[in-house]
């Protein structure tokens, strides 16, 4: 299991987001993480990647992490074998795309220039972005700028990819290319888990569901999908 979480609280500051939270990921599965504006899909992820702190829980894994008691100069480790693609794409603007992703490899111990730039190649074709390496992020539409985050995030081929409202700032059809792509890569074995609020495209393309609600998580796949 490459997330465990039993009976895990969530605090920001003194406020509890969320409590008696259950979760699981498996390797390969798609999971979305549906629920209103604010109520607590991103502060989950966070607690993913040690962004936020969890105060209390029976068991509270990532990657056989203990989440609750990691220590700081640990997360760069777990953050390795994570990917996480962010809404507003945070990608460098004065870097072309290769030099974006150039950095990332060198940041995480790759140093020889022709593995790098094999890797480069490599996802680039995978996110059928191919033909922009030489491009300036705002040289590139809004669709294309996602695939190039997702083309960041595997970078390191991680068990995880973390993907908070990937299609918020697209449009239908965009987003729906987006998904696809997320698919095919959880296919080749990542694990995906995705906030969105958009259900009809978590019913385009169904995977497990849970629901953020008045500070609790729910699996609701069986109930979505009937």
């Amino acid at each position: 299991m490459l997330i465990n979480y039993r009976n895990v609280e969530v605090r920001q500051q003194e406020h509890a987001v969320l409590s008696g939270v259950n979760f699981q990921l498996n390797e390969g599965e798609f999971v979305y993480l549906i629920g209103k504006v604010g109520s607590g899909k991103t502060s989950l992820l966070k607690t993913f990647y040690g962004e936020l702190c969890i105060e209390s829980g029976d068991i509270s894994e990532v990657l056989g992490y203990n989440m609750q008691t990691i220590k700081r100069k640990n997360i760069p480790a777990l953050r390795r074998n994570l990917g996480i693609v962010f809404q507003d794409f945070q990608l460098l603007t004065d870097r072309t795309v290769s030099a974006n992703l150039e950095f990332v490899l060198r940041a995480t111990g790759w140093k020889k220039k022709t593995e790098i730039k094999n890797r480069i190649d490599e996802v680039l074709d995978l996110v059928g972005m191919s033909t922009k390496e030489y491009k300036l992020p705002h040289e590139l539409s809004g669709g294309e700028q996602q695939r190039i985050v997702i083309a960041r995030a595997i970078l390191n081929s991680p068990e995880i990819v973390l993907a908070d409202e990937p299609t918020g700032n697209l449009d239908e059809e965009t987003g729906h290319q987006i998904v696809e792509l997320l698919r095919h890569i959880s296919a080749k074995g990542s694990a995906i888990v995705m906030t969105t609020h958009n259900l009809r495209l978590v019913r385009d393309f169904p995977g497990i569901v849970y629901c953020c609600d008045n500070h609790q998580v729910k699996d609701i796949t069986q109930e979505f999908y009937r």
